[in-house]
């Protein structure tokens, strides 16, 4: 922690000396004001965009998403989930409609609408959103 206080500090009397320097009459009468405005714009411009990079964390991760992305076939098959189930709610967890996953899996609405039931009995949950998360939290999606 004191390390990063003391860089932040050295930077921003770097920052300061450098702006103490541009403010010199002489710079004043040879550089017009757009440049001298120009000038402090880019230097906060790199600045914001250094900050930036350094808080903003690349790496994110959702609280209940292992590491290993693989379904767990074998819990899959306890639960008595199909190939086809399976397909229906890893398409549900991808936030697709009824009629976009019956779209997609070249089926009708009504079939789409029984493998859901099936899903959430299975589970044993009664809402999609339930059944989303008690499958992430069991692996299987």
């Amino acid at each position: 922690m004191k390390k990063t206080v003391i860089i932040y500090s050295f930077l921003l009397a770097l920052i300061v000396i450098l702006l103490k320097i541009l403010e010199y009459r002489y710079f004043l009468r040879d550089l017009s004001l757009e440049i001298y405005l120009s000038i402090i714009a880019l230097i906060f411009t790199a600045i914001g965009i250094w900050a930036g990079l350094r808080i903003v964390d690349k790496k994110t991760v959702r609280p209940n998403q292992s590491k290993n992305d693989t379904p767990d076939s074998s819990m899959i098959k306890r639960i008595g989930i199909s190939e086809r189930e399976h397909e229906v709610l890893t398409l549900m967890a991808s936030g697709l409609s009824n009629q976009e996953i019956a779209n997609t899996l070249f089926v009708s609405l009504p079939t789409i609408k029984t493998h859901s039931s099936s899903i959430y009995s299975k589970l044993g949950v009664q809402r999609r959103t339930q059944a989303i998360q008690k499958a992430r939290n069991l692996n299987i999606i």
